[in-house]
């Protein structure tokens, strides 16, 4: 493809070699006419994959004209962008120590860390004054773009933009629906005897917030899906069921599903995100101990999990820049580059998105971040009417809802003891208060770097 208005993207975060590469495969999988202009705080590092990006143009599975070049500053960047797309993690892996760890010696476990439970308000309380930053360059430079941000915490990343400019063209994408779907994939293959069923095969209805969202609604076919997924359930419910056999002792993107299992059992909705991630969502039910989330069939995110990771990303770049290796075409990472072209109208899509609630989930507050499917059509994102939480599952979600508000209120006005409010009603904080008061202390000391905006 070549030769159309070449569309301005700017990638705030652009020196990724996680979710960056991924991006890249997929948006060459698409017809789209576009400049990335990548931004890191790390020049090199969007050098890196201005050359790494550059290269999938050689790659004859190519369908995109798409230059990737490296921008000095964010402002460079975000000069006459049409699409945002902010990705970016604050602080390094050494930090996640304090974020992940120090909770445990006060008896607290996270799974991930990165949304909610202490781990996600002192991740916030880092993250989000970085937001102030480049939503106001938004505002100033390219106030008309749309706004895609796929890092977490991803509600209150998107709670604190629309606080600061409330006519922000703004969305969250994100793919954390996906390994629901392959399991879906996978009980529908065994159930019917098909092969390659697809994610897209499946049509839901979703509602809830990021991290923390419900299927009510489940067809394949045409055929509603629940009653299947509800023999499942029944029938694995103790001991899991598993695409890979044991997978989750070795990897934290895995996990048997027993966690999917026993709230669908007792609520009715299908949890739409990973074990790992809804674990940190709820009470300590899944997360009491080692041995109980052991006894769950998943593992928790580690510090050396994701040094090696890293590790293992960083050995890909060399090859990558002299062309020993190659980034394939497509893999469906995401739904962002399919975002992307619908909004430039190029084929609606039905696609989940976080957003303010603007009535989507019928009883949850007004201006809340909450999760749901979209249409998204040129020039449009229009959230579809998801209905209301049952009485159960509003009672456990409107609990990270206000703390969520707490939270980017506490940034918004600078004052700590706010978080610190949000820190206790957090439902993994089980400690009691003179130990919570003091875990708040050491895990603020610890990445106390990143809070002179609070002074």
């Amino acid at each position: 493809m070549s030769g159309g208005k070449r569309t301005n993207i700017a990638y705030i975060g652009g020196g990724s070699i996680g979710f960056g590469w991924k991006l890249f495969s997929d948006l060459a999988a698409e017809e789209i006419c576009a400049a990335v202009n990548l931004y890191d705080i790390d020049k090199q590092h969007s050098l890196t994959n201005e050359v790494i990006g550059n290269k999938l143009r050689e790659n004859p599975e190519n369908k995109a004209d798409i230059i990737y070049l490296a921008a000095d500053t964010p402002e460079e960047a975000l000069k006459n962008a049409d699409f945002v797309i902010l990705a970016f993690s604050h602080g390094g892996t050494d930090e996640l120590t304090a974020e992940l760890n120090l909770p445990e010696s006060y008896g607290i476990y996270q799974s991930v860390g990165e949304q909610t439970g202490p781990g996600g308000i002192i991740k916030a309380l880092k993250t989000l004054p970085i937001y102030i930053k480049y939503v106001n360059m938004i505002k100033a430079i390219c106030p008309n773009a749309w706004v895609i941000n796929i890092s977490n915490p991803m509600a209150m990343c998107l709670k604190l933009m629309y606080e600061v400019f409330p006519e922000i063209r703004l969305f969250g994408s994100t793919n954390e629906l996906f390994p629901a779907l392959d399991l879906f994939s996978g009980i529908a293959a065994a159930e019917y005897g098909v092969e390659n069923v697809r994610r897209r095969d499946f049509k839901y209805n979703l509602l809830g917030i990021s991290g923390f969202c419900w299927f009510d609604e489940l067809r394949y076919g045409g055929a509603d899906f629940m009653p299947v997924f509800k023999e499942y359930a029944e029938a694995h419910h103790e001991n899991g069921y598993e695409l890979r056999t044991n997978e989750y002792r070795v990897s934290p993107l895995a996990s048997a599903n027993k966690i999917k299992f026993d709230l669908f059992l007792r609520y009715g909705l299908i949890p739409a995100a990973h074990d790992r991630i809804v674990a940190d969502f709820c009470p300590a039910w899944y997360l009491k101990s080692p041995k109980i989330i052991s006894s769950w069939k998943f593992s928790q995110t580690t510090v050396s999990y994701m040094k090696k990771i890293r590790l293992d990303r960083a050995s890909r770049v060399k090859p990558l820049m002299n062309g020993a290796d190659i980034l394939r075409v497509g893999g469906g990472s995401s739904d962002l580059a399919l975002q992307i072209r619908a909004l430039l109208g190029q084929g609606n899509i039905v696609s989940n998105v976080c957003s303010k609630n603007i009535g989507q989930v019928e009883n949850l507050p007004a201006g809340a971040i909450v999760e749901t499917n979209a249409l998204i059509s040129k020039n449009s994102v229009k959230p579809v009417a998801a209905g209301k939480l049952s009485d159960e599952l509003y009672g456990l979600t409107i609990r990270h809802v206000i703390n969520q508000s707490s939270v980017v209120r506490s940034v918004l006005h600078r004052d700590l003891d706010i978080a610190f409010n949000a820190f206790l009603n957090d439902p993994l904080t089980s400690c009691d208060l003179a130990d919570a008061t003091e875990l708040f202390r050491e895990m603020l000391s610890a990445v106390r770097t990143h809070l002179v905006y609070y002074c």
